[in-house]
């Protein structure tokens, strides 16, 4: 450096030397990206509008893959997360215009909205605070997880998902031993109560601190230093997410347990923070209504359940026995009160295949046509059209259609789900018809 660069230290959560140049420093800092990753706390910033050009957004709506037209606005520099590493993308606005998406493309975040902004227009953004500091809380908790499992116990992470609800961490293990999850657990929330400060360093791609650091690689578009979120004693790794700057921030974190992941994978569930009490709340409410449901206090609920359980099916037997008993009454009643007509149509709100296969058995289907139905009246249901072979193949696909539902058959039967049921006098005329012309063509 030259005698006439002014030193500076640097503030905040951030290692780069214990003095270095203002010029280097600035410069560092508009290569690092975003004032978020700078500055993870900050909830309103002022900035200028770069760019704005047409886009669309595509997302999925129940499952279904949809599209929205808006478009893409790049500023200065912004306070909203693109996602990446794991981390979701933040919510937020741009003056009052909401912010649906936030990604990355190179050194730019790319802001979705649906109003279209002004090139070099000042505007004010705010961040979704409640969603950010949510996810800062589970990506800075996953770190501490992560390394304190890798420290105790040898287990790497090989990925992570931030979920809407709780945070799954993979580990590299076929299974975890007993009272292992317990120990971590303990482990760190005692990191948390520590009060250990967690910074961010700068690393220059060639610094020899790289090799160091716990990563699972740089990606292909880096652009500018590398950015390390060091846990301090505890964690060095590289990534470009938004983290409390200690970890008392976390409040607490709660491992609810583990599951079998993938090959030779275990999966380790996570809450963090805010969720913990939120998940504390939502447990007591389940619990008093329980208690109110039951009649019994909550220590007793398992008991109180199992019993119920063992209720319903004694009671889902007997009333199967019931319904065979009427099945056979059914069809024997049928059978003795025959007036020459061939078609016999029935529908119950209760009963199940079984049921309408009894009487179709009992009943018999060379000489006559059978439409039995159950479930709602109006709407969903099950269905079994039996009778002679021909005219179930015949007429079994058109009964599903009417019904708007769908069916398959076999040997003088055609049955499957309906979800129509108040089209059933439709059927019935359909087979009423069929039944005189065969009749008068014979």
């Amino acid at each position: 450096h030259t005698a006439a660069e002014e030193f500076v230290p640097l503030r905040g959560p951030y290692l780069f030397s214990p003095f270095t140049s203002r010029s280097r420093y600035d410069s560092f800092l508009r290569n690092m990206a975003f004032q978020c990753q700078r500055d993870c706390y900050m909830q309103e910033f002022i900035t200028a509008v770069v760019s704005c050009s047409p886009a669309e957004l595509k997302f999925e709506n129940s499952g279904k893959k949809e599209k929205l037209k808006g478009f893409n606005v790049i500023l200065e520099d912004t306070i909203l997360f693109p996602e990446g590493g794991g981390q979701p993308d933040d919510h937020g606005t741009i003056g009052d215009v909401p912010v649906l998406r936030v990604t990355r493309q190179g050194s730019e975040a790319l802001h979705f909205v649906e109003s279209a902004l002004e090139a070099g227009a000042e505007v004010q953004l705010k961040v979704d605070w409640d969603r950010r500091f949510d996810h800062m809380q589970q990506h800075s908790g996953q770190h501490l997880v992560t390394a304190l499992a890798d420290t105790m116990f040898g287990y790497k992470t090989t990925s992570w998902e931030l979920g809407r609800q709780r945070s799954t961490i993979e580990l590299d293990t076929p299974a975890v031993k007993p009272g292992e999850m317990e120990a971590l657990e303990k482990a760190v929330n005692q990191k948390i109560r520590d009060h250990v400060p967690v910074v961010v360093q700068l690393l220059s791609l060639d610094d020899p601190a790289v090799d160091k650091v716990r990563s699972r690689g740089l990606p292909d578009d880096l652009v500018g230093p590398i950015r390390i979120i060091d846990i301090k004693g505890v964690d060095a790794n590289m990534c470009c997410g938004t983290h409390v700057c200690n970890l008392s921030h976390l409040q607490v974190i709660k491992i609810l347990g583990t599951e079998k992941g993938k090959k030779n994978k275990t999966n380790l569930i996570f809450l963090a923070g805010s969720r913990v009490l939120k998940y504390a709340e939502k447990s007591y409410s389940t619990e008093r209504s329980l208690t109110s449901l039951l009649k019994t206090g909550a220590d007793d609920h398992i008991e109180a359940v199992d019993k119920l359980q063992k209720s319903v099916k004694v009671l889902q037997k007997n009333n199967l026995n019931l319904l065979r008993d009427m099945a056979v009454l059914i069809a024997q009643n049928f059978k003795n009160n025959l007036n020459g007509d061939n078609v016999f149509c029935l529908h119950r709100k209760d009963g199940d295949n079984q049921f309408m296969n009894i009487i179709a058995n009992e009943i018999g289907t060379e000489d006559t046509v059978l439409f039995l139905t159950v479930g709602d009246d109006k709407g969903a249901g099950l269905f079994l059209l039996a009778g002679p072979v021909g005219i179930v193949d015949e007429l079994g696909p058109r009964v599903a259609e009417l019904l708007e539902g769908k069916g398959a058959g076999k040997k003088g039967r055609f049955q499957g789900k309906a979800n129509r049921m108040g089209r059933r006098g439709e059927v019935e005329a359909l087979l009423q018809e069929h039944s005189r012309r065969h009749s008068s063509e014979e």
